[in-house]
């Protein structure tokens, strides 16, 4: 167990060593990535930490001690607010990222229910089976059950089966735009009409789309109504720290009125350390986080987002072309911006064995389950090695294909094992026990492929049962 040193060391040293630790982790730089950093430039980069450091300490805690903090917020609601069609009562916060922008207004509508009518049962939410996991950590948290509604054959949410699924325990209901699995925009008018007829709140999860998709559609893009022109959204959630490419650390959660939002706020006003009020989940605010957020979105402006929007675009236009000319693969449904995912038409090509060949050639390859499948999302620097991706995926599909028992090693299996075991609740309880490995004083980090011990080991022992059940 690591303690903390006697005496201080030396920064250059410890600087050094912070360094190498960062040798083992995935370099987003070389564009080979495709999840968890949004990386414009290097430019862009050094600006936001320039504009970071100015409100390093600075604590949004509260608003009226450091002004600035407020003043950068209400500017980057009111800017998020105008771009998706709000008007002078939409009101919002800024939040730690798109998990808070989620947890906030499954809080909000379970309070708001609460304050209507009594709930003398566990109130129940209803959403895609694709939405975002955050929406199911909200739901353990406050206590909501949360009902998954089944997608159709283009992987958007059945309409008609929410209408049917809700009764007097919903407390609201809520769309992706678009998911994450395949980048498509759930029907948020059809849902918004259903919401309207059930006086029911509707909340669209645009953390991953909310600063891109605008400025498609203001380059001519055709992008299905997911935003406050749609009378029955109530609240929609969109993350600057994506495509707005701000630092880290910075979302909103923006709703059509004050009737909604002020359910969302925290008063103690009995505490010894007197009246306590807070807006969102977290007590202290990162100051830095909402400097860089309010200094991206005006360094790129309007034109830069709509640029950076039309390359994005083209990248993965030009990526799906090229995808769906190699034998053997498909881009699952029709996705509406640059996220999507592609699988195997090919019994012979085991989608999972492919991203091990590709891993293999140095790149970060996120899988899917129901259905199996390789995941991309876009950004800027993406342009440099399309052709790049395109060869190597190709090379791996075919090399996969000429050797079938590819799909019974390595992370293939694994992953493949994974997402078909039928005891999806022995699954939780090994991955649990594998996080508290992860997170004990240990810090026992499991590892991939053949070299795995927790995640080979684990799988082996659901196989096993799952084998001397059946």
């Amino acid at each position: 167990m690591k303690t903390i040193p006697e005496n201080g060391l030396d920064h250059n040293d410890i600087l050094d060593e912070m360094r190498g630790y960062g040798k083992g982790d995935v370099n987003y730089r070389d564009s080979k990535t495709w999840s968890l950093v949004y990386h414009l430039n290097d430019e862009h980069t050094d600006f936001l930490k320039q504009a970071y450091g100015l409100y390093f300490s600075e604590n949004g805690l509260n608003p009226m001690a450091f002004q600035s903090l407020k003043r950068f917020e209400t500017d980057i609601i009111n800017m998020t607010a105008q771009m998706l069609y709000g008007d002078k009562k939409t009101v919002g916060t800024l939040t730690s990222g798109g998990t808070e922008s989620c947890l906030l207004p499954v809080l909000t509508y379970r309070d708001m229910a609460k304050a209507k009518r009594k709930l003398p049962f566990k109130p129940e939410m209803i959403a895609p089976e694709s939405i975002h996991v955050a929406w199911s950590k909200a739901a353990k948290y406050f206590g909501v059950k949360i009902i998954y509604a089944p997608l159709k054959s283009d992987f958007r949410v059945d309409v008609e089966a929410v209408r049917k699924l809700i009764n007097r325990r919903t407390i609201m209901l809520v769309g992706s735009a678009p998911s994450y699995p395949h980048g498509v925009i759930d029907p948020i008018e059809e849902l918004s009409s259903v919401a309207l007829q059930y006086d029911l709140p509707l909340h669209v999860d645009s953390c991953l789309g909310g600063f891109l998709l605008p400025f498609i559609e203001k380059n001519g893009g055709a992008v299905p109504p997911f935003d406050f022109r749609v009378p029955g959204v109530t609240s929609i959630s969109a993350d600057v720290h994506k495509y707005g490419f701000a630092a880290k650390g910075a979302s909103t959660v923006l709703y059509r009125d004050m009737k909604y939002m002020k359910h969302q706020f925290f008063v103690h006003e009995d505490w010894p350390g007197g009246v306590f009020a807070s807006p969102a989940l977290l007590g202290t605010r990162p100051g830095g986080a909402f400097a860089a957020a309010w200094a991206a979105l005006h360094a790129l402006g309007e034109s830069g987002y709509r640029e950076n929007a039309k390359q994005i675009m083209d990248i993965t236009r030009s990526l799906q072309k090229g995808i769906k000319a190699i034998d053997g693969l498909k881009v699952l449904g029709q996705p509406d911006m640059s996220v999507f995912a592609y699988g195997s038409t090919d019994e012979q090509v085991n989608i999972f064995a492919v991203g091990d060949q590709m891993e293999s050639k140095g790149w970060q390859i996120d899988r899917l389950q129901k259905p199996e499948a390789l995941h991309v999302m876009v950004v800027p620097g993406h342009s440099r090695i399309i052709d790049d991706y395109l060869t190597d995926l190709a090379q791996a599909v075919e090399f996969v294909r000429s050797k079938p028992e590819l799909a019974s090693k390595g992370n293939a299996a694994m992953y493949g094992m994974i997402a078909n075991l039928p005891f999806r609740g022995m699954i939780k309880k090994e991955v649990m026990k594998m996080m508290e490995g992860m997170y004990s004083s240990r810090g026992q980090m499991p590892m991939s492929g053949d070299d795995n011990p927790l995640l080979v080991k684990m799988v082996s022992k659901l196989m096993h049962r799952f084998k001397s059940k059946s």
